[in-house]
């Protein structure tokens, strides 16, 4: 177990302290600015997220060895930092009383985002390594000068809303060389030990499961089911955090959900979860499936960790995190996906995740699991390659291999991935797909009769348009909704419901012209 203690202040650093409540703070503090979200225009400055280290760390300490109500702030503070830029950001808090124990440290560190959120002018996205912060210029103009007072009113709710915290400290960092330091050596260590404990459990080794409805102020709709074998997409929260979040919060956020009935074993569907996410999201979901990625996947809010996108080009899934910037394979970034993912939709065909999802022994084993992965970056691989099975580990792509459809689908075929010929998912020996060998004779043959019915004075196409041999997997879309990979009519959306599509042949005709002095 990695020792919890209080952190060293290195030498030569720039620190503040505060002891005491906050007698009045410059800035509102309510639920209803839940939700707000601050764009690149109205913000003052931006700490953590895309550019900057940063994290959140909640470790449960003996009374003895916690100040209550103390601010320590390491690096510059708000009035020294340069408007419009980004800044690495660290905020730890130490916890202790009688019920604090180290199994609620995520669940507690998870309500940072809720409460930070309450803040007026602060929004406050994402979890663990990957938090994302942003001040508004409107909270300078009113007032708001200090990091301090944002710790204030975050330790103020933590104590509010969680009364068996009796004491609560908060260290706040902004000095790059320390976040950067403490995440490595303190905070990735911690999150590691987290998400190994449940490993040896399994979904049939409980009764039931919890739930996590912390991100329904930016996605309503959505339902995060916690199983032992499924942790949140946020990656924060496992079924052991669930569950002890629940005895001493039966009514909030983290709920117990009885399993009820198995109704399928593979995809992971059971009739008490189902009944807890039509109550939840308001009807809008009546079915949720645990280990599918497209027959009623798990609903995606916004914080998670990794999406998953199919491509019917290689009838492969493709798995992309936060971190990576560049274009996945379908062209596609991560925040670009993100915006199609998000929001509480069940969205065939992508799916956001949490990291420790892969360690999984379910992992989307209704589709092939590890089988019908096809491309990650190579970062996010090398994270978590000991879960992937040896025999596909090196057929799985990454940006080294492939970049373009193109290049992944040479790729695979080079090393003869299971998709080229068709998926048999481990979990039952079950053929799941065709392969697409003959169809890409096909489709050579359909661009060859294209090529001939061409006029010869007719411009060649250029390579990055050729049209791709497409296979659409073989099962049934309860509700397909597919998003333009590039400019299309703005408020256009195209939904495909109840249909099975296959393409036997693609035929391009040039367009007549229009008779002269037609509109």
């Amino acid at each position: 177990m990695v020792e919890r203690k209080r952190i060293g202040i290195p030498e030569g650093v720039k620190v503040k302290e505060s002891v005491g409540e906050e007698a009045e703070f410059p800035f509102d503090i309510s639920p209803m600015y839940e939700g707000e979200r601050i764009r690149k225009g109205d913000m003052f400055v931006e700490l953590g997220g895309p550019t900057q280290p940063g994290f959140e760390l909640v470790m449960a300490l003996p009374v003895d060895q916690v100040e209550d109500m103390k601010v320590t702030l390491i690096g510059p503070d708000l009035d020294e930092m340069e408007e419009g830029k980004a800044y690495p950001y660290a905020m730890i808090y130490y916890i202790a009383g009688e019920m604090v124990e180290t199994d609620l440290e995520p669940v507690i560190e998870r309500r940072n985002h809720d409460f930070q959120n309450y803040i007026e002018g602060y929004m406050h996205l994402n979890q663990r390594y990957d938090i994302w912060i942003r001040i508004g210029k409107n909270a300078i103009k009113k007032g708001l000068k200090s990091l301090i007072q944002i710790a204030k009113a975050t330790m103020m709710l933590y104590k509010n809303e969680l009364p068996f915290i009796e004491k609560i400290e908060a260290v706040y960092i902004t000095d790059k060389d320390l976040v950067e330091k403490l995440l490595n050596e303190l905070a990735m260590p911690i999150f590691e030990e987290r998400d190994a404990r449940v490993e040896a459990l399994s979904d049939e080794d409980v009764d039931e499961f919890y739930s996590c409805t912390l991100c329904q102020s930016f996605a309503p709709t959505n339902v995060c089911i916690v199983s032992p074998d499924r942790p949140s997409l946020c990656g924060a929260i496992t079924w052991f955090d669930g569950r002890a979040a629940a005895k001493v919060d039966p009514e909030g956020p983290n709920r117990a959900v009885p399993k009820g009935e198995c109704l399928d074993p593979i995809g992971g569907e059971y009739s008490g979860v189902n009944e807890f996410a039509k109550q939840e999201s308001g009807g809008e979901y009546e079915r949720i499936k645990l280990h599918s990625f497209f027959e009623y996947p798990h609903t995606s809010c916004g914080c998670f960790e990794v999406i998953g996108f199919y491509m019917p080009e290689v009838d492969g899934i493709g798995w992309v995190h936060r971190g990576y910037a560049e274009p996945a394979p379908n062209g596609l970034t991560f925040s670009t996906m993100a915006g199609q993912t998000g929001g509480g939709k069940q969205v065939v065909g992508f799916l956001g995740i949490g990291i420790a999802y892969f360690r999984s022994k379910k992992f989307i084993q209704a589709d092939g699991g590890w089988y019908r992965v096809v491309w990650m970056p190579k970062e996010l691989k090398e994270r978590v390659a000991k879960y992937i099975p040896d025999d596909i580990r090196d057929k799985i792509a990454t940006e080294e291999d492939a970049k373009t459809l193109d290049e992944l689908k040479e790729f695979l075929k080079k090393v003869d991935h299971p998709v080229v010929k068709g998926v048999v998912r481990p979990v039952d020996g079950q053929k799941i797909t065709n392969g697409w060998v003959e169809e890409e004779e096909e489709a050579e043959e359909a661009v060859e009769e294209v090529a001939a019915e061409a006029p010869a004075a007719q411009p060649a196409q250029p390579a990055a348009m050729q049209p791709m041999p497409m296979q659409m997997p073989g099962f049934q879309l309860s509700a397909l909704q597919i998003p333009a990979s590039s400019a299309a009519p703005a408020g256009v959306k195209l939904i495909i419901k109840d249909a099975k599509i296959t393409i036997d042949k693609v035929i391009v005709r040039k367009a007549e012209k229009e008779k002269k002095g037609g509109k």
